[in-house]
């Protein structure tokens, strides 16, 4: 019989998620994805060079964004990530810590 895994194992994928608020219900304007776009590529290179995991995309809908990455700790990952996310003007704006089974939320 296998023994669970602790919330904290680092065997579990932990994952940073941020969501931000944009104009209208729907998809925000282009400027809006244009930002989006752009702050996902810096955090994806700062990311992948500090070897803490992965930036694994976005979606747009219902007047949000949402960014999506994944590595092994979402402390080190939020704390690379943590400056890109912090500059995008979209408020309200937070980000998901999730350590395996438990969450946690940051307002930015």
């Amino acid at each position: 019989m296998e023994t669970p895994s602790s919330p904290d194992s680092k065997d579990e994928e932990h994952a940073v998620i941020g969501h931000f608020r944009l104009a209208g219900d729907g998809f925000g304007d282009t400027d809006q994805r244009d930002l989006v776009y752009k702050a996902a590529q810096l955090m994806a290179t700062a990311v992948e060079g500090a070897g803490v995991g992965e930036v694994d995309g976005n979606e747009f809908g219902g007047g949000e964004a949402v960014v999506y990455a994944y590595g092994p700790d979402a402390d080190d990952l939020f704390q690379v990530m943590e400056p890109t996310l912090r500059s995008l003007p979209f408020r309200p704006g937070y980000v998901v810590l999730r350590r395996g089974d438990s969450e946690s939320r940051v307002d930015l």
